[in-house]
């Protein structure tokens, strides 16, 4: 039997791809790879560890610093063996999370030479509205779409190592051309990059968007963090690229502004990004000004 890998974002869908009974070794890919430091193609050391403190600021410290460096460096040590695969597939769906993912991956597969990568990249699925990503699906549909993989093609790779460069130099221009792209090789990459053009402060108000919807949410009277989430989520579009960490981050950032336009009353002073002692549900949310 073939050696297959299969790659794809998050825990979560790693866990359900891995309960699917398809052949083959499942591997997560950790990373925020349409923001912060790098550099684009395959990173130095100089680079993970810039990118081993930006994840740790980004999570609030939730991800330790070594911790974080170490997992980086065994994704690419895992990267670099993808060759020896006889297949690599790859699962993500369209959100700005993944895209920004797949174009990373597919230009350090293409830099290490990796032959027969299969692409799976989903932005629907029948009862499942809204769809947001793979971590919706159970494991027998994640198995049932198995056949839908394409081989991905040279133009595929030149896209992705063009989108690759865009996100890592965050130049406006880039990403300006890439969201009006109308026949893009990866289809799901112009919607990905316009909605992270949207993360640019507003002129007026300067906040982003998921700062918008965040203020929105929070003058409108809601209090609970869960209340909140729930707003914005149904508000944002879909598929939505965050998750609940980054909302929390979006939140303290708020909290945390000179002057402040919110103010975070509960056992801390900034809401738990990831995991702690205090629950999210002793906390409350209000508008300041």
């Amino acid at each position: 039997m073939d050696r297959i890998l299969h790659i794809t974002g998050g825990d979560h869908a790693g866990s359900l791809l891995a309960e699917s009974g398809l052949p083959g070794e499942v591997f997560v890919w950790h990373d925020i790879l349409y923001d912060g430091p790098r550099k684009p193609g395959w990173p130095e050391e100089e680079t993970l560890q810039a990118r081993a403190r930006f994840l740790e600021h980004e999570t609030g410290g939730g991800l330790d610093r070594a911790h974080v460096l170490e997992t980086l460096r065994a994704q690419y040590r895992m990267l670099a063996a993808a060759a020896e695969y006889e297949r690599v597939v790859l699962w993500f769906d369209a959100c700005l999370f993944d895209q920004a993912m797949l174009a990373h991956i597919l230009t350090c597969l293409r830099i290490r030479g990796a032959q027969h990568v299969d692409l799976l990249c989903l932005d629907a699925f029948p009862g499942i509205v809204p769809f947001d990503g793979l971590g919706q699906m159970r494991p027998d549909q994640l198995a049932s779409i198995y056949g839908r993989r394409r081989a991905v093609t040279k133009d595929q790779f030149r896209f992705a190592e063009h989108v690759d460069k865009a996100f890592a130099r965050q130049e406006a221009g880039e990403l300006s051309g890439l969201a009006e792209e109308s026949e893009a090789p990866l289809p799901g990459v112009p919607a990905a990059v316009k909605r992270w053009l949207l993360e640019r402060p507003d002129e007026k108000t300067g906040l982003g968007r998921l700062e918008q919807l965040t203020m929105d949410a929070i003058r409108a009277g809601l209090q609970a963090p869960a209340d909140i989430w729930a707003r914005v989520s149904a508000a944002d579009t879909h598929p939505r690229y965050w998750g609940d960490t980054t909302l929390w981050a979006k939140i303290n950032g708020l909290a945390d502004r000179n002057p402040p336009l919110v103010k975070i009353v509960g056992p801390k002073e900034r809401l738990p990004q990831w995991g702690g002692p205090a629950g999210l549900d002793l906390f409350r949310i209000f508008p300041v000004g």
